[in-house]
């Protein structure tokens, strides 16, 4: 079983940057693919990034790319993103997750991933 807990998530100015964190318990992070995705009030959830297990391999949502930058420490049991140049409409809880053992890449599919955060909150003023 993994834990996974988020933060880093607060109240931003547009243009300002935020670091995420999910930091994990119960498993060693290096064997599973991760990501991230995030929900905005009245919206879907959508997906944002995910990184492969050794950290090679990133994918990104197109509103994001170029702005966040997800990366994971393994020796620390950790995975980050990294946002800059945000937007109010980045504001969203944001949620980490950890696909079962075995997967190498991350997945675009929310469902796809065994192991979920209780989400951090990012609000980012105008």
């Amino acid at each position: 079983q993994v834990q996974l807990v988020e933060s880093g998530g607060g109240l931003v100015q547009a243009g300002g940057s935020l670091r995420l964190s999910c930091a994990a318990s119960g498993r060693i992070l290096s064997s599973y693919a991760m990501g991230w995705f995030r929900q905005a009030p009245g919206k879907e959830r959508e997906f944002v990034a995910a990184i492969s297990w050794t950290g090679d391999n990133t994918y990104y949502a197109d509103s994001v790319k170029g702005r966040f930058t997800i990366s994971r420490d393994n020796a620390k049991n950790t995975m980050l993103l990294q946002m800059n140049s945000l937007s109010p409409e980045d504001t969203a809880v944001y949620y980490c997750a950890a696909r079962r053992s075995g997967y190498y890449t991350g997945s675009y599919y929310y469902t796809d991933y065994a192991y979920k955060g209780q989400g951090t909150q990012v609000t980012v003023s105008s």
